[in-house]
């Protein structure tokens, strides 16, 4: 266990929530859900000591980026030296509500993902609907809000889901239930999707006939 995790948690406890990081299974569990193949742009609240946030950078592609929102300072710099040598990594000291302003600033549309260990069940009620409605507004269109969390009562609040899936983690302490909110396209993108998909085809038909 790092020390200065367990400090920063005796120091803070309520915003730390965890005693200790999570476990390797845990953290290869949560990076299951999360498709690496291609580009994306990842955040995460609440990182930590980054256990999460490694194993995310070690399977994201060069062209990928992670955004890391730390409130705790001392973790910040923590991220920001363990990442040093990584331009694709991005630590903010600071709220994860502040995910919309770091999108524009940096130059991002939308994020793929976006990962949360942060205790939602301390926060205000208005406050933890306004950071779902943010984190939603912030997801592109069939991106995903997965979360990993002693209990599962943010489920009854993120009501602008439109789908949700969890599991009961055991192999962690404490357990963890993992659950993954799905942003689904709406029928406008799905059109969009598909009349780029038939101008490419047609770009692609008319190089081939071109060099045929």
């Amino acid at each position: 266990m790092s020390a200065l995790f367990f400090k920063r948690f005796l120091k803070r406890p309520f915003q730390i929530a965890s005693i200790v990081p999570s476990s390797k299974a845990l953290v290869e569990r949560v990076a299951s859900k999360m498709n690496f193949s291609g580009p994306r742009v990842i955040a995460e609240y609440g990182p930590g000591e980054g256990v999460h946030s490694r194993e995310i950078a070690r399977r994201m592609t060069q062209d990928s980026h992670l955004l890391l929102f730390e409130l705790d300072a001392a973790l910040a710099r923590s991220l920001e030296r363990q990442f040093s040598g990584d331009p694709r990594v991005h630590v903010i000291h600071g709220d994860a509500a502040s995910l919309p302003y770091e999108l524009k600033r940096r130059g991002f549309i939308h994020c793929d993902y976006i990962l949360s260990g942060i205790p939602f069940s301390i926060l205000k009620i208005d406050r933890k609907r306004a950071l779902l409605r943010k984190t939603y507004d912030a997801l592109a269109p069939g991106g995903s809000f997965i979360i990993y969390q002693v209990t599962n009562e943010l489920k009854q609040h993120a009501t602008v889901f439109q789908h949700a899936e969890s599991e009961y983690f055991l192999q962690n302490i404490p357990p963890m239930f993992i659950t993954v909110f799905h942003k689904m396209p709406s029928p406008h993108d799905r059109d969009r999707r598909a009349a780029e998909s038939k101008d490419f085809s047609r770009l692609a038909s008319v190089g081939a006939d071109r060099s045929a």
